[in-house]
């Protein structure tokens, strides 16, 4: 049954999404991009998560009282971790609420600190025209106003320099970027040369480069800020909707690797024309490009033949980040722009890795803190003991929505959450008619499936005659709670509304989302017993990963003091629902996880702003031990046993059908 929503707006951003009644505010912040900070897990204990409910306040809770006076109650104050939304709303998120204001692991979309180091920068300057006393040559002349050493500038470019000088009374401003990325004492390259005083224009790109999604950001070079942001399907999928299939293309193709490049440099072109839209910005304005991506998607990126990589001992063609000219890599910026292709650990862990450690900051903890970025290639890294170990699964696509029948992105049109507390509700982004299932709704769908005894540890779902309902009978929809009839002492007590709901569909028992009543294209969603079956191996890949990394370093997940989740995918997944199917270790406490949003985009944007992230960058690709789980032995045996599904829920409170979990933003 899809419900009403309503919206909410939060200030000072004015970011606003649309979700259930009864959803906490953290997580429909969560929902808007807005990252509130609860470091105690949401368990209302640190009161850290305080803001101010301007319109729409609901009754404050038992534990909002104990921790809130009275006239703080009285003016609005609420914890967002405890107070739901009980109609239209208005937030205030005050300075100390928000992650971003002491986020310890990455900086939130939008709020990047600037950096004191930029990769480009510029310098507006006035020289003293020549005179027969002072008769050096322009550049000589150029250097000695900006105070840098010699320059390293392009035939081009100083073929222009003496008219441009002279047309602009020796006035303007200069590009410069690093000439190594390794220090500001390096050579400085002049890109351009300016008319009039642009410093205030000055403009960067951050790319994740990502199997299946793509998603772009323009950011301002002076203050960090993005202003504007952009995503899409990979169009790589038409050949294959993972690495390893791509790479087969490459071999068997004499123009495979071509076609490749040129589809996503061609995409990738598309996405910096979106955002210099999007944003009123001159392409010509923009001067560097840095770009995260697993070993594959770089390498393919690139040109840059990934054969190696589908073949023992899975050798990348480089371990440091590429530096080149954007226009080598056909990207559309400033002439004499430059890209940076982030650098990467070893087999198929790749720039994305690298980009996650950055932004998370991890290894300059004390551990042991887990790592996962969940996406059609599970990376895993793992400090402990001062080692940093990582590694690469093929999850597979199904998180992204690709495999999954009618699974999607989580764009607008897509059910990203699903709760069932006597009937089946669903919120769909955008608070329009669902369009399909994204990867955050389709973690909810199989954990409810679970709790009520409709799905079974090994993923097979019960037939409707096992839960005593005819397999071609009609659903009807239900507002109270009740119980299907137990016509067998073995078949489960379980909704009726969510018992009907089983049915035979194309061949396959399939669970019903919604009907075509409901849906925008009048066609039914439903989940099938194939989908089920690639969320399985998707879910057991990353957990037998994990698994892996945590014996060769003799820990335990219960060891873990904190376990931190990047991905793009969907735009929220629950901690309750993702330890409940196995994606996440079962035994930590769910205080101990954090949800960080795409951390390959955050680590891409660090890169892209600052020098000295660059430096962190590859030192961290070159301390990582890459760890090739197909040639350990016991990578098999954890697979298999991770293909099974958690018999009981992790932990022994109550499930609750709007659980504060997690903050990562949507995109």
């Amino acid at each position: 049954m899809r419900e009403r929503e309503v919206l909410v707006r939060f200030r000072p951003s004015g970011a606003e999404t649309y979700v259930l009644p009864g959803t906490r505010l953290v997580e429909a912040a969560a929902e808007a991009g807005v990252l509130i900070d609860v470091p105690c897990g949401g368990e209302g204990l640190c009161g850290a998560c305080r803001v101010i409910i301007r319109t729409g306040a609901c009754e404050p809770t038992a534990i909002e009282r104990e921790r809130l006076s009275d006239e703080e109650l009285a003016c609005g104050w609420r914890l967002a971790c405890q107070s739901a939304v009980c109609g239209p709303t208005e937030v205030e998120v005050p300075r100390g609420a928000s992650a971003a204001d002491h986020q310890i692991f990455v900086d939130a979309p939008g709020h990047v600190r600037p950096a004191d180091d930029p990769p480009v920068r510029k310098r507006y300057v006035e020289l003293p025209p020549p005179t027969r006393g002072d008769d050096a040559p322009d550049a000589a002349r150029l250097e000695r106003a900006l105070g840098v050493g010699p320059l390293d500038i392009s035939l081009p470019l100083l073929c222009e320099l003496p008219t441009r000088l002279r047309e602009n009374g020796f006035r303007g401003t200069a590009v410069l970027a690093d000439q190594t990325g390794a220090a500001l004492a390096s050579p400085a390259v002049l890109l351009d040369f300016e008319a009039g005083n642009t410093e205030s224009d000055a403009y960067a790109v951050a790319v994740d480069l990502g199997t299946t999604t793509l998603v772009g950001e323009l950011l301002d070079l002076r203050t960090g800020q993005q202003r504007a942001v952009v995503s899409r399907l990979n169009p790589q999928t038409r050949f294959g909707d993972d690495v390893v299939s791509r790479i087969v293309h490459v071999r068997q193709h004499p123009d495979g690797l071509t076609e490749l490049r040129d589809v996503i440099r061609s995409a990738i072109a598309e996405i910096i024309g979106e955002l210099c839209a999007q944003a009123g910005v001159s392409r010509n304005r923009v001067y560097e490009a840095t770009v995260a991506g697993n070993t594959t998607m770089q390498q393919l990126f690139c040109g840059v033949d990934p054969s190696p990589l589908g073949e023992m001992p899975f050798v990348p063609a480089v371990g440091h980040a590429v530096r080149c000219a954007a226009a080598e890599l056909g990207l559309p910026i400033h002439p004499r722009g430059i890209a940076y292709v982030m650098p990467v650990i070893g087999g198929f862990v790749g720039g994305d890795t690298v980009a996650g450690l950055l932004a998370t900051g991890m290894a300059d903890g004390d551990g042991p803190v887990l790592f996962v970025d969940i996406g059609t290639n599970g990376e895993i890294a793992l400090l402990a003991k001062g080692q940093l170990v990582a590694a690469s699964t093929a999850a597979g696509p199904a998180f992204e929505g690709a495999r999954i029948s009618c699974g999607m992105r989580g764009a607008t049109g897509a059910i990203e959450k699903v709760v069932v507390d006597g009937c089946v509700r669903i919120n769909v982004i955008g608070d329009v008619a669902p369009v399909g299932l994204c990867g955050s709704g389709l973690i909810d769908v199989a954990a409810e499936l679970l709790r009520h005894g409709l799905l079974t540890s090994q993923g097979r779902l019960k037939t409707p005659d096992e839960l005593g309902v005819e397999g071609d009978s009609p659903i009807v929809a239900e507002t109270k709670i009740g119980t299907a009839p137990d016509r067998r002492h073995d078949r489960p007590n379980v909704p009726v509304d969510l018992a009907r709901r089983i049915q035979l569909h194309e061949g396959q028992v399939s669970f019903l989302l919604a009907d075509g009543a409901e849906t925008a294209d009048g066609r039914p969603i439903v989940l099938t017993q194939r989908d089920l079956r690639e969320l399985q191996l998707a879910t057991g890949a990353i957990r037998a990963g994990i698994a892996i990394l945590l014996h060769r370093v003799g820990l335990k997940s219960t060891d873990l003091a904190h376990v931190l989740v990047g991905g793009g995918f969907g735009n929220f997944i629950r901690r309750n629902n993702a330890q409940r199917i196995g994606l996440l270790p079962g035994q930590v406490e769910r205080s101990r996880i954090r949800y960080l949003g795409n951390t390959s985009l955050a680590g891409a944007r660090l890169s892209a702003l600052s020098q000295s992230a660059r430096c962190t960058a590859e030192r961290l690709a070159r301390r990582t031990e890459h760890v090739d789980l197909s040639s350990d032995p016991a990578f098999a045996r954890e697979f298999a046993e991770a293909m099974i599904f958690p018999e009981e829920a992790p932990s022994p409170k109550p499930h609750y059908a709007h659980e504060p979990d997690g903050n990562p933003p949507r995109h």
